[in-house]
C-alpha cells in the first residue's frame, strides 16, 4: 500500500468567519488573497476570485449585518479543476440580480460576480444555521500539453 501525503498547507480550503460589518473587508480580500498565493494560481485568475469574493461579500454585509452579532462565513476550496468561493450569512432573503441606471452607486455585485465566475448560485444554508449561501467558481487554467 502506497504511504500517504497529507495534504500541501495551501491546498486545505480556507473557512473563516468575521462580522458582517463593512470594515471586514480588507480581512477579508487579504486572507483569500494569502490562501491564493499558496495555491500558487496565476495572478489574474487570484485577482478575479478576490474581486468576486468582495462583491458576494459586501452583498452579505449590505444585506444582513444589521444585528450587531451577524457573521458571515467564507469558504475557498479547490474542487474539480477550480476554485469555489462560498459565502454564508444568515439572511434567507436570496440576492437577486438587478438592472441599475449609470449614475447608481451599488447594485452591480451580481452583475461582476457573473462576469467573473464561470458558475455562480445559491445553495441553502448549513444543517441547522439560518440564512443562504452565496457561491461562484472560477476554472483554474490547465497547462497546454507538454508543458511540466
Amino acid at each position: 500500500m502506497p504511504p500517504t501525503r497529507p495534504h500541501p498547507p495551501g491546498d486545505s480550503p480556507l473557512r473563516f468567519t468575521v462580522p458582517a460589518h463593512a470594515s471586514r473587508a480588507a480581512q477579508v480580500r487579504r486572507r483569500v488573497t494569502e490562501h491564493l498565493a499558496r495555491l500558487a494560481l496565476p495572478e489574474d485568475l487570484s485577482d478575479s476570485v478576490v474581486l468576486a469574493t468582495d462583491e458576494l461579500f459586501a452583498n452579505a454585509v449590505t444585506h444582513t449585518g444589521i444585528r450587531v452579532h451577524d457573521t458571515v462565513t467564507l469558504t475557498v476550496e479547490l474542487i474539480r479543476g477550480a476554485v469555489r468561493v462560498m459565502v454564508a450569512d444568515p439572511s434567507p432573503v436570496p440576492p437577486l440580480p438587478r438592472t441599475v441606471d449609470d449614475g447608481a452607486e451599488s447594485g452591480r455585485g451580481l452583475a461582476i460576480v457573473s462576469v467573473l465566475a464561470d458558475a455562480w448560485g445559491i445553495a441553502p444554508a448549513e444543517p441547522g444555521k439560518p440564512g443562504k449561501r452565496v457561491w461562484f467558481t472560477l476554472a483554474r487554467p490547465t497547462a497546454p500539453e507538454g508543458t511540466p
